[in-house]
């Protein structure tokens, strides 16, 4: 991962956070954003200890993918920020769940969290794509996290399962119009404050996205879904 530049939304937390552990530790140069500034700090000086042999340069910004203009800032920050400019890697991996996981029934949904939901966990998909494909190198990859709520409908994840099927949506319809490798992966069910305890630790999953970002088949990530099973007969 030498010489790669990875930008990671919602990266001092979860996923995020475990994805750009997992990118540091191959010695990319990695990007943080999160809307917690002090968060950023903090996770800034752990990734600059795991960062392979002190070969990867770490930075972040206070970001919130619901302002396009605060994910502007962030990709380009992102892209001057390696050795030789641009973006390799995007993982578009802030979100939020309002409520209890299984508790938000849609017929009882609010619509305020409809509302936060759509602009954070799907338009910010869509702004953290938009504002980094002016930056992406040849080759470059995007990366959202999904999960089978956007596509199973099961009873109680209301409004937040509409905004990660919106999600998926949009990452097909930039894999689509776009000469870039734009997909989805699913890692199943991993712990995070918006999926409740339950579930695999993030950091656990972490290298399936170092996997999507190297050595799977572009086609094989390109509007698609790849799951755990994709990931773990690839690299048995």
């Amino acid at each position: 991962m030498d010489q790669r530049t990875v930008v990671v939304t919602g990266g001092t937390r979860g996923i995020g956070r475990a994805v750009a552990d997992a990118f540091a530790g191959e010695g990319a140069t990695v990007v943080v954003g999160s809307r917690d500034g002090d968060a950023i700090e903090e996770t800034v000086s752990d990734l600059e200890a795991s960062s392979a042999n002190g070969s990867g340069t770490v930075a972040g910004l206070r970001t919130d993918v619901r302002d396009e203009f605060d994910v502007e800032r962030l990709v380009e920050t992102a892209s001057r920020t390696g050795d030789r400019g641009g973006l390799d890697v995007v993982v578009p991996a802030a979100g939020v769940y309002h409520g209890t996981p299984g508790r938000t029934p849609t017929d009882r949904e609010s619509y305020a969290a409809f509302d936060d939901h759509w602009r954070t966990n799907a338009r910010g998909v869509f702004a953290t794509i938009h504002e980094a494909l002016p930056h992406l190198n040849e080759g470059a990859r995007v990366l959202v996290p999904t999960g089978a709520v956007a596509r199973s409908g099961s009873p109680g994840y209301g409004s937040y399962a509409i905004s990660k099927a919106a999600a998926e949506a949009i990452v097909r319809g930039f894999a689509a119009d776009t000469d870039y490798a734009i997909g989805c992966l699913d890692p199943g069910q991993v712990a995070t404050d918006l999926a409740g305890d339950s579930g695999r630790d993030p950091a656990e999953i972490a290298g399936m996205f170092v996997w999507a970002a190297t050595d799977a088949d572009r086609d094989a990530v390109d509007g698609e879904v790849l799951g755990l099973e994709e990931w773990k007969r690839a690299t048995r």
